[in-house]
């Protein structure tokens, strides 16, 4: 038994010998590949969400609004941070999934050895410049008194831990690249198994309150580290970094790693200005807008699985050349998102008076709940749009693509819509902020579809 080979570490291709890991993806039926690399994806997702969900709700049991607040304003640049790691990651898995369906697994280990390193390095840096500049950065976003003080203290646990999250990011991506999508939920579950128990022991039991959380995050950090190295290592995926592979890995991986950084960053900086937006009038309707930031992860857990799951599938049919197995799983993406909205919009609006008494939502806040759960989810629709689209320019050689997307969403989709908006009251700001999302998803949809028509061309020709 100890000798038994792992299931995947050593398979033979179609036509001879291949690479050490198969490329699963570029043959059987896309939509159940979409389904069950997304909703192994989403069950790991869910989970850490979920928990993040629940944080949030032990915090507002403590009524104090000041705390919820703070948790709203530290997110709001946790979500910078891990824009940049995401980014890392998904250039990692493009990158890697593209060798493995083109038969060079050797290479794809030698290149994701190396990038660790770099992403190690990058993470650490930003979470330490992000913990020493925390109260400035807090203060320009609208945080004062209590909020800002416990928003930095959190900030100062938590962001130095930084390169932890990454790290189990980039494994998790490189079991999907490999198609093991098991495993790689395996690795965000640990997670988020770790954060449940620690979270009420530590907030309730130890009476630590808002440090209590951060220290949980950073545990949780920690195992999912761990879970990520545990559950790699069947596949032959990683060795002792090369230091000559490191610039060369920078070189590839960046091409896809850099636009991707830069798309993600968008969106959390389009937040930040919607947060600053909203702190106008109060803490309240902060709060109100971080109840909804933490429910839509949870409900649209399947749609943000979608974004890293369907990449290696993409990746590794643009490796193999099969283009039209790259359009059915973009539009089997499309097709299960408007499933996931539409089943959310029907959960929230039946649900939302429940929402607002367990997390004890008040003042302008209840106004801002009621309006997400009955009208503005469907807006989701659109994002998912946006998200999938996205996932395709970065995996099919235009990551410049979704760049431009995802910040034409965040400046011109977002600046004037939320400005208009905020004459309006706190209600005006979502509402703009969804009608940006609308212009820009939709656009996106299209630029998808015809960088894959253009694909379908040249390799039929």
């Amino acid at each position: 038994m100890a000798n038994r080979p792992h299931p995947f570490s050593a398979n033979i291709g179609p036509k001879g010998p291949c690479a050490p890991t198969r490329a699963r993806f570029v043959q059987g039926n896309i939509m159940r590949h979409v389904v069950v690399m997304a909703g192994t994806g989403a069950i790991g997702l869910m989970a850490v969400f979920l928990v993040d969900l629940l944080n949030f709700l032990y915090i507002s049991h403590l009524h104090d609004p000041t705390l919820t607040a703070a948790i709203a304003f530290a997110t709001s640049l946790s979500f910078v941070q891990s824009a940049v790691s995401l980014g890392m990651s998904i250039g990692l898995g493009a990158s890697t999934g593209r060798l493995i369906g083109a038969c060079r697994s050797h290479r794809a280990r030698r290149q994701a050895s190396a990038f660790l390193v770099v992403m190690v390095g990058v993470t650490l840096l930003l979470g330490c410049t992000t913990a020493f500049f925390a109260h400035p950065l807090l203060a320009l976003l609208g945080a004062h008194g209590g909020a800002l003080e416990h928003g930095t203290s959190f900030l100062h646990i938590v962001s130095p831990a930084l390169p932890l999250i990454c790290l189990g990011m980039a494994l998790s991506s490189l079991l999907r690249a490999v198609g093991d999508a098991k495993r790689a939920m395996r690795v965000t579950l640990t997670g988020a198994i770790c954060t449940a128990i620690l979270d009420p022991l530590l907030i309730f039991g130890l009476h630590m309150g808002l440090e209590g959380a951060a220290i949980s995050t950073v545990l949780s950090r920690c195992m999912i580290s761990l879970s990520g190295f545990l559950n790699l290592r069947g596949y032959n995926m990683l060795e002792w970094p090369r230091r000559r592979m490191i610039p060369i890995s920078c070189q590839d991986i960046g091409k896809i790693a850099l636009p991707a950084i830069a798309t993600n960053m968008a969106t959390p900086i389009g937040n930040l200005f919607v947060t600053r937006s909203m702190s106008r009038f109060g803490l309240e309707a902060v709060s109100g807008q971080a109840v909804v930031d933490r429910m839509v992860p949870v409900a649209f857990a399947f749609v943000f699985a979608l974004t890293g799951s369907v990449g290696p599938i993409m990746a590794q049919n643009l490796g193999a050349r099969q283009p039209a197995r790259v359009r059915e799983t973009f539009l089997a993406a499309l097709k299960l998102t408007a499933l996931c909205v539409a089943l959310a919009w029907a959960i929230f609006a039946a649900g939302h008076n429940i929402i607002l008494q367990a997390f004890h939502v008040q003042g302008a806040g209840i106004a801002l709940v009621k309006l997400f759960c009955c009208w503005v989810v469907a807006s989701y629709m659109f994002i998912g749009l946006l998200f999938v689209s996205n996932t395709a320019f970065n995996n099919l050689g235009h990551p410049l693509y979704s760049t431009g997307f995802n910040w034409g969403r965040a400046t011109l989709g977002t600046i004037p819509f939320v400005a208009i908006g905020a004459h309006y009251g706190p209600q005006g700001v979502m509402i703009g902020q969804a009608l940006g999302v609308v212009v820009f998803g939709s656009l996106a949809m299209v630029a998808a579809l015809s960088v894959i028509g253009n694909l379908e061309k040249k390799y039929s020709s």
